[in-house]
């Protein structure tokens, strides 16, 4: 997709922030790559003027592009200087740039950066302080010396009080929202499973909210182009829980690091933190979506380089962030039926290949984005981004190929790469993005890859939800090999269905091997967040040699009969799973229900990622030996929540004080409990009782609620408080 901006005066000072983004650059090593003998070397800078484009006369980014045409291209290394380019539009590199290197010099760290400073700062009422916008500036996100401030945001609101509907919601009066004094200003973010919504208030009449078009039509449901045909999840569907929050009200503003954008006034108001002064502080917001775009070239190779402060405009307009999944979202008011997702729109993101061929991006830094990081599209081949560095992002990392599953040969994704990189904190606001999308690809590669902190899942590769148009697509040959995945899935951001490594499509010759993930959806209230995730028609892919540990839910779950020939083998894994789904779908030889994990799957597991890294190792279940008890049982054994399997659950009848036990059948050492719930977190306001008392737990189990008791016991108890039911996925005894 092609987005333009309007061509803005560059801020001429950034400050200090940037110096934190260009010594990422420092500890990313380029790829020691084949380079073309360069016959011409030419010089930017970030004040470069004229046309020498030399050491001591160095051009500006587009001067120095213009002489490189000049120069027919190939062989051609321009070479960057160390500072922060602001640009007011992307540098635009064609097919007449093919053959060009762009390049930091020799010990130089230059970042292209988006941003617009924020300045002229005044102390208002509570504490916080306001500057007026620059002209034409809708500030999105603000990061204070490189810290990312948070929209002032209320609490959620459930959907029994802010009822959502085709044309509307609810909820103005309790709320407050019809008190407020700009509520056109404000918008409601909603997460409803997968998806993810921001959709801005178009107005409040008594009770009734409207919110901004075509955004809420396109975010509920009857358009005939907002997913599958058995999709349930959006706004106005059962499935939708309500409001996760309201933000950008002044009303709203009440905590330290949040801030608040008058249309109006044309002002933004700022709550600092503990220790930050404004009158020193320096405050940038993004304001140019794409820095970078490589549009039909080919052989051109980025190195070095940082993009930082990058904007994303669409959500700020009336088609507003309608999430779909992997955040692509659902534009326009009116188009074909699509529920494959085939017209999807991806964010805008720094950097943009579209038909490139033998592109390179290496040792390259991607931080404090409005939107994605990078975008491989539009029939790009035998193209890869390697050993750089993403985080904090709005969106995505890097988005790969497209949502078309049978294209013109011209138009489709094949070989390319994107490894030894690392990603941290993205989709920070846009939850539902993916750390790393790819649609329909053929032969990519994503491997050695550290991937932590993440909302969502991790690598998602494949597309289509086995509709009509998308079963037979140019998916194949595709490798996820040796990442490192941890924490992602979190439970903090309230997004289900997922795993750290997402595959959609039959994708003959796909393999995901060697990969390394840790705690994906732990700490769960829903059995959803699982490790390696084969959705959706996903067929013939070989799962083999991964280590997977402390899972919200499955190690692999193959969802669906359709899923055909898929093997499972040779994995290293902490609990069980049902046998995987599907004709010819097999498993064997997997090491499973582990609670130490053995040198072999160490050594794999600390191989993973862009670097070497430590292994969580599992800690010995005193409760796996023992004996399990429960005061009634209505079809399911105690035993089950002491077999290793976090799949399989105990359950009670509804009893006053209903009880499960396990005899650890003498007095130990416990250092550590966890309680697994059951399928349907049925276990709520209960005491873990010890030979030496009792803790309360409120409210429900989680997967898993974690106790540290350090006491000597030879039972444990999970006693409700009340009536109910107990039931167990696991209970786990650490010493």
């Amino acid at each position: 997709m092609t987005r333009r901006t309007t061509h803005r005066p560059a801020a001429r000072h950034i400050g200090t922030a940037l110096a934190a983004v260009a010594a990422l650059l420092a500890t990313a090593p380029l790829a020691q790559a084949a380079r073309p003998a360069h016959t011409d070397t030419l010089y930017a800078a970030p004040h470069g003027a004229g046309a020498s484009c030399t050491h001591s006369r160095p051009c500006s980014l587009d001067g120095a592009r213009d002489k490189a045409r000049t120069l027919h291209g190939h062989g051609v290394t321009v070479r960057l200087t160390g500072g922060t380019y602001h640009r007011g539009a992307a540098l635009e590199l064609t097919a007449a740039d093919s053959g060009t290197t762009w390049t930091a010099a020799p010990g130089a760290r230059p970042v292209l950066s988006g941003g617009r400073s924020v300045t002229g700062w005044t102390k208002t009422s509570g504490g916080a302080w306001t500057a007026r916008v620059p002209d034409g500036i809708t500030p999105r996100q603000l990061f204070v010396d490189g810290v990312r401030a948070t929209p002032a945001r209320g609490e959620a609101c459930a959907a029994g009080v802010c009822d959502a509907t085709k044309t509307g919601m609810t909820g103005a009066k309790a709320t407050g929202i019809a008190g407020w004094k700009r509520p056109t200003d404000a918008e409601a973010v909603i997460k409803v499973r997968w998806r993810n919504y921001h959709c801005r208030i178009a107005g409040v009449s008594g009770d009734n909210l409207t919110f901004a078009q075509p955004c809420w039509t396109n975010s509920a449901s009857g358009t005939d182009r907002t997913g599958p045909a058995w999709d349930s999840t959006t706004v106005d569907s059962a499935r939708y829980p309500g409001v996760a929050f309201f933000e950008n009200a002044p009303e709203l503003l009440d905590q330290p690091g949040e801030f608040v954008h008058d249309s109006a006034a044309h002002t933004i108001t700022y709550l600092p933190r503990k220790g930050e002064n404004m009158r020193r502080a320096t405050a940038v917001t993004p304001a140019t979506e794409q820095l970078m775009t490589i549009d039909g070239a080919h052989d051109v190779h980025v190195r070095g380089i940082g993009f930082a402060y990058a904007a994303y405009h669409q959500p700020d307009t009336g088609e507003g962030y309608a999430g779909t999944q992997a955040g692509l979202t659902l534009t326009g008011a009116t188009g074909p039926a699509d529920h494959a997702g085939r017209y999807y729109t991806k964010p805008s993101a720094a950097l943009t290949v579209r038909g490139g061929r033998h592109i390179t991006v290496e040792g390259a830094s991607f931080t404090h984005l409005g939107g994605a990081g990078a975008i491989l599209e539009a029939g790009t081949k035998d193209s890869g981004i390697t050993h750089s560095d993403f985080s904090d992002l709005s969106s995505g990392a890097a988005y790969i190929g497209d949502t078309e599953p049978v294209p013109a040969p011209g138009l489709a994704g094949e070989r390319n790469t994107f490894a030894y990189n690392t990603v941290t904190r993205a989709a920070v606001e846009y939850t539902d993005a993916a750390g790393v999308w790819a649609g329909y690809e053929a032969g990519l590669t994503v491997d050695h890859n550290t991937l932590d902190q993440l909302p969502y899942s991790g690598i998602s590769v494949g597309w289509g939800w086995n509709q009509p148009e998308s079963q037979k697509s140019v998916l194949r040959d595709n490798r996820i090999t040796d990442n490192r995945i941890t924490n992602v899935m979190q439970v903090k951001d309230a997004q289900h269905d997922g795993g750290a490594i997402y595959t959609q499509g039959a994708q003959p010759g796909t393999v995901i091997s060697g990969n390394y993930i840790n705690r994906s959806a732990y700490g769960n209230t829903e059995r959803d967040g699982n490790g390696i995730y084969l959705d959706e028609q996903s067929s013939y892919i070989t799962v083999e040699n991964n280590v997977l540990t402390r899972l919200g839910y499955k190690w692999v779950s193959n969802w669906a009969d359709y899923g055909i020939q898929n093997t499972a083998r040779g994995n290293w894994v902490d609990t069980d799973a049902p046998a995987i789904a599907g004709t010819g779908s097999t498993m064997s030889g997997n090491h499973t229900r582990l609670d130490r994990l053995p040198a072999a799957a160490v050594r794999t597991a600390s191989a993973a990622g862009a670097h070497r890294g430590p292994v969580e190792q599992l800690s010995p279940d005193l409760a796996r030996t023992g004996t399990a008890s429960q005061s009634s049982t209505d079809g399911a054994a105690a035993a089950l929540a002491v077999d290793g399997d976090t799949s399989t659950d105990t359950r009670t009848l509804s009893e006053p004080g209903a009880w499960w036990q396990v005899d650890l059948g003498a007095v130990h050492h416990v250092g550590r409990v966890e309680i697994w719930n059951d399928a349907s977190t049925t276990t709520a306001g209960f005491d873990v009782r010890t030979d030496k008392g009792a803790v309360h737990v409120s409210g429900k189990a989680l997967r898993p609620t974690v106790l540290d008791l350090d006491t000597d016991t030879r039972y444990v108890r999970i006693q409700l408080t009340g009536t109910g039911r107990v039931g167990l996925a696991q209970v786990a005894v650490h010493p």
